[in-house]
C-alpha cells in the first residue's frame, strides 16, 4: 500500500498537487463559520458545580458582571468641586452604556439621615456649585467612614474613586453584546478624559477582563503568527540551505493550518484564548515531518542518489516514524480532554487534527513539489565525518561517564518537582501591558483587588431576613470576614439597617445598631426602599420575598489555593455559628480557582492514559514490547527535568501548566520514536553492532532531530511571549520540555540502548570492527 502510494506520486505529482489543493481548499471554506467568544464562561463547562452555583446565583440576585471606571485625579484629591462634578459626568454618563441596569458611585451614594420623625435619603453630592469646604470636608468624612464607600467606591485618602456600573447582557449573542459594552466604555472614557484632563482612568471589572481575552487573541495572531512563519522560513533556509524545499514547508504548514480552521469551523468549535493559539502550535509541529523527509533526501542525494530515489527512499524510511510521531503526538493532544476547562478541550483536539493533516500532507502534496520544483545538493565523500558523526564517536566513546552523569543530573532536577505548587490567579492570566491587568493591579495598590466571593445566607423563610437571630448573623459574620487579613471590602446589608436604626433615633451614634425587633427592621427596610431611585434598590443584596440576603466579599487579589482555603474557612465558620442556615457561596475568582484545581488532577489521568497508550503502540510498532518500555524512560525524563526546572525557577502550576505533559508527551515522542526506528533498521536490516547502530541513527537522523528541535523551540518560544499567561506559560514550559527531550536522546538514550541492549550481532567481529573503522554510512543500502 505504502509502494503504491509513493509510486503514484511520483508518477503523477501533478495530480496529486492539484487534488491535495481542491481537498485543502473545500475543507478550509468552514473558517468562516469560526467565531470568537470572549465570555470568562467559555472556561467552565455547562455541569461545572462552580459555574452552576454563581449562575442560580445571578438568577435570584441582581447580576454582577460589571464595569469599573477607576477615576484618579491627578491633584490627588477625589472631594473638589470641579473632581465631584466630573464624576457625577461620568456617573449620568454610564447609565448609557448598553445593557447597563445599576450605577454606583460616591456622588449617587444613597446617603440617609433624620429630620425630626422624617427619613430623608439623598444623593451624597448634590450640586457642586453650591458647595462650600466645609460642604466638601463634610462629603470627604461620611464618604471614607461609609462601610459601603470606603475601599470600594472611595479610597481611605480620598484620593481614588470608582463609578461601578453593573451590566446585565441579554445573552442572546453575547460574542456581539461583550465588545459592543466594551467598544462603548473605551470610546466614553476617551471623550471624558478630552473633557476632563486632570484625571487619570483605568478600566477594569470581569465586562473588560472578557474584552481583554479577545484583545490579546486578536493581537497575538497579528503579531505572533506572522512572526513564527518568519521564523520558520528562515530557520530552514539556513539550517538545510534549500530555498525549495522551504517553499514545500511552508506551503504544508499554510495547508495544515487552514484545512485545521476549517474543519473547526465545520464542527462547531469557537476560538477563545487558549484555542487560538493552535495556528501557532500546528505550524511547529507540521515543520518537523517535513525537515525529516528532506534531511534524509538530501542524506541519499549527498551520496549519489537522484532526487525521485531519493524521495523515494526518504518517504519509505520516515513513514513509519513519521505516523507514529504523528498519532502519538495526536494522542498527547488528545488527552487535554481530560482538562475541566472546555477551550483546552478545543485546543488540543484542534491541534490533533492539524497533526494528522500535517502528516497526509507531508507524505503527499511535499514529496509532490519537491518533485517538480528544481533541487540542487552537493554530494560529498562517503568518509567525510559530519558533526553529527563526530558527536556519535563522542558518545560512543564517553558512554560510561555520560550514562551516570545525565542520570544523575535527571534525579537532581526531578527533585525540585515538588517545589511546584498547584496554584494559579486568574488576573495574572495578563502581563502587565494589558490594561487591564494594569488597571486591576493599580486597584489593588490603591483601592481593593478583583477577588470577589458572593455569600447568599438562606433561612428558607419568606421575610426570614428581617429575624434579630439572622441579622445577628448576618453581622457577626461580616465583622468576621472583615477582620480576615486577606479582605479589602464587605457590602452587607446589616450595616444599611444600622444606619438606618441610628437615622431613626435622631441620628444618635450610639443607636448605630441593628433593631432587635423583627417588625421594625421589616419596616426600615420597607421605608427604605420606597425612598430609593430606579436602578438602586437592593435587589442586589436580598431576594423577592426577602429570604435570603447575599455579602459580597472583595479581597486582595489572591491565588487559588488561597481563596479555596478562605472558601472552606467560611463553610466553617456557618457550620460552627449558624448551622440552621443554607450558605452559598460563588463567584467567578473561585469558578477560575475550582478549576484549576480540577483540571490539574483531572489531566494527571489522562496523561496515565495517554502514556500507556503510546507505549503500547511503540511496542507494536517497534516490534518489541523491550525497545517500547525503554522507550518510556527518554518519553518521560524531558517533563520530569522541565517540572524540577520549573519548581525550581517559577514554582507555581496553573491551569496552563498542567496541560503540558499530556501535549508534551507526544511531541517528545518525535525524537525517540525516529532515533530508536533508525537504531533498530541497523540492527536488523544491516545486522549492525549496538556501536555502529548508534552511530547510523546519528548520521540518518541527527540532523534532522536538532532542527525540528531548534524550530519546534522557537516556535513555543514565540508563543512565550504571548501576553496571555496561559499561553505564554505553556509556550515556555513546552519549549524547556522539547529541549530537554532533545539532550536527553543524544545523550542519555544511546548509552542506555548500549548497555541494555547486548545482542550480539550476527556479523563477524572482524566486518563489525572493519565498519567502525571505515566509518562507512550505510545509508546507501537503505531499502
Amino acid at each position: 500500500m505504502k509502494d503504491k502510494l509513493f509510486g503514484f506520486v511520483g508518477k503523477h505529482p501533478y495530480w496529486v498537487i492539484l487534488v491535495s489543493l481542491t481537498l485543502a481548499f473545500l475543507a478550509a471554506s468552514g473558517a468562516q463559520n469560526l467565531v470568537f467568544k470572549s465570555d470568562y464562561r467559555v472556561f467552565f463547562g455547562k455541569d461545572n458545580p462552580q459555574l452552576v452555583a454563581y449562575e442560580s446565583m445571578q438568577n435570584i440576585y441582581s447580576k454582577s458582571d460589571n464595569v469599573s471606571f477607576v477615576v484618579v485625579p491627578k491633584d490627588g484629591n477625589v472631594f473638589t468641586a470641579q473632581h465631584l462634578q466630573s464624576l457625577k459626568e461620568l456617573t449620568k454618563q454610564s447609565w448609557q452604556i448598553p445593557y447597563s441596569t445599576r450605577v454606583d458611585s460616591v456622588t449617587n451614594f444613597q446617603y440617609t439621615y433624620a429630620e425630626e420623625d422624617d427619613l430623608i435619603v439623598e444623593d451624597l453630592v448634590g450640586d457642586t456649585r453650591t458647595l462650600s469646604q466645609a460642604d466638601l470636608d463634610k462629603i470627604k468624612s461620611i464618604a471614607v467612614r461609609e462601610p459601603l464607600l470606603v475601599n470600594k467606591i472611595v479610597s481611605p485618602q480620598g484620593h481614588v474613586s470608582v463609578v461601578n456600573v453593573s451590566i446585565q447582557f441579554p445573552g442572546i449573542d453575547l460574542n456581539a453584546e461583550v465588545p459592543e459594552v466594551s467598544a462603548f466604555v473605551k470610546n466614553m472614557t476617551n471623550t471624558f478624559l478630552a473633557n476632563n484632563p486632570d484625571v487619570e482612568v483605568h478600566l477594569s471589572g470581569m465586562v473588560m477582563m472578557n474584552g481583554a481575552f479577545t484583545d490579546v487573541a486578536m493581537s497575538d495572531s497579528a503579531t505572533l503568527v506572522p512572526l513564527m512563519f518568519l521564523i520558520v522560513i528562515v530557520f530552514i533556509g539556513v539550517l538545510l540551505r534549500t530555498i525549495t524545499g522551504t517553499f514545500a514547508t511552508v506551503v504544508v504548514i499554510i495547508l495544515s493550518i487552514a484545512t485545521t480552521m476549517g474543519i473547526a469551523g465545520w464542527m462547531g468549535i469557537f476560538l477563545t484564548g487558549p484555542s487560538s493559539s493552535a495556528p501557532t502550535m500546528i505550524l511547529t509541529l507540521a515543520v518537523a515531518d517535513c525537515i525529516h523527509i528532506l534531511s534524509s533526501m538530501f542524506y541519499e542525494m549527498r551520496r549519489g542518489a537522484d532526487k525521485k530515489t531519493a524521495i523515494a527512499r526518504s518517504l519509505r524510511l520516515n513513514f513509519q516514524p513519521i505516523l507514529l510521531t504523528s498519532v502519538t503526538t495526536a494522542i498527547g493532544f488528545l488527552s487535554m480532554n481530560f482538562s475541566d476547562s472546555p477551550p483546552f478541550h478545543d485546543l488540543g483536539n484542534m491541534v490533533a487534527i492539524g497533526v494528522m493533516l500535517a502528516f497526509v500532507f507531508a507524505i503527499t502534496i511535499f514529496p509532490a513539489l519537491l518533485s517538480v520544483l528544481p533541487i540542487k545538493v552537493k554530494q560529498v565523500s562517503t568518509k567525510k565525518h559530519g558533526k553529527m558523526e563526530k558527536l556519535a564517536e563522542f558518545v560512543i566513546k564517553k558512554r560510561r561517564l555520560l550514562l551516570p552523569v545525565t542520570s544523575a543530573l535527571i534525579i537532581a532536577s526531578a527533585l525540585f518537582i515538588p517545589k511546584n505548587e498547584l496554584n494559579d490567579d486568574f488576573v495574572k492570566y495578563f502581563d502587565t501591558s494589558v490594561p487591564y491587568r494594569v488597571a486591576t493591579d493599580f486597584m489593588q495598590t490603591h483601592l481593593s483587588g478583583m477577588t470577589l466571593l458572593e455569600i447568599s445566607v438562606q433561612t428558607n423563610e419568606s421575610s426570614g431576613i428581617n429575624k434579630p437571630e439572622y441579622l445577628r448573623t448576618v453581622s457577626d459574620f461580616s465583622e468576621w470576614l472583615r477582620d480576615q487579613p486577606e479582605t479589602d471590602h464587605v457590602n452587607t446589608i446589616t450595616d444599611t439597617l444600622k444606619r438606618l436604626n441610628k437615622n431613626m433615633h435622631g441620628d444618635d451614634p450610639a443607636w448605630y445598631r441593628l433593631p432587635t425587633d423583627q417588625e421594625m427592621a421589616a419596616q426600615y427596610l420597607l421605608l427604605y426602599e420606597m425612598s430609593l431611585p430606579y436602578g438602586l434598590d437592593l435587589n442586589n443584596q436580598l431576594n423577592v420575598d426577602k429570604s435570603s440576603s447575599k455579602i459580597v466579599g472583595t479581597f486582595k487579589n489572591m491565588t487559588s489555593n488561597e481563596l479555596i482555603a478562605l472558601e472552606s474557612k467560611i463553610q466553617s465558620w456557618f457550620g460552627t455559628h449558624a448551622a440552621q442556615y443554607k450558605v452559598d457561596i460563588a463567584s467567578p475568582s473561585l469558578m477560575f480557582a475550582h478549576i484549576g484545581q480540577r483540571s490539574i488532577n483531572s489531566m494527571l489521568l489522562g496523561t496515565v492514559l495517554a502514556l500507556l497508550l503510546i507505549s503500547v503502540i511503540l511496542g507494536v510498532a517497534l516490534k518489541s514490547w523491550r525497545f517500547g518500555a525503554i522507550s518510556l524512560l527518554p518519553n518521560l525524563i524531558p517533563a520530569g527535568v522541565a517540572f524540577g526546572i520549573w519548581g525550581l525557577s517559577v514554582g507555581q502550576v496553573g491551569m496552563s501548566i498542567s496541560v503540558v505533559i499530556g501535549m508534551t508527551l507526544g511531541i517528545v515522542v518525535d525524537d525517540t520514536v525516529h532515533f530508536l526506528s533508525k537504531y533498530l533498521h541497523a540492527r536488523r536490516e544491516q545486522k549492525a553492532d549496538t556501536h555502529t547502530a548508534v552511530k547510523y541513527a546519528f548520521g540518518h537522523v541527527g540532523t534532522a532531530l536538532w532542527t525540528t528541535t531548534f524550530v519546534l523551540v522557537a516556535g513555543f518560544i514565540v508563543l512565550a511571549q504571548s501576553s496571555f499567561s496561559l499561553n505564554a506559560d505553556m509556550g515556555l514550559m513546552t519549549a524547556i520540555t522539547i529541549f530537554v527531550a532533545l539532550v536527553v536522546d543524544f545523550l542519555f538514550l544511546p548509552p542506555l540502548l548500549m548497555m541494555l541492549d547486548k545482542r550480539k550481532n550476527t556479523q563477524s567481529s572482524a566486518q563489525s570492527e572493519e565498519t567502525q573503522q571505515t566509518d562507512t554510512p550505510l545509508a546507501n543500502t537503505t531499502g
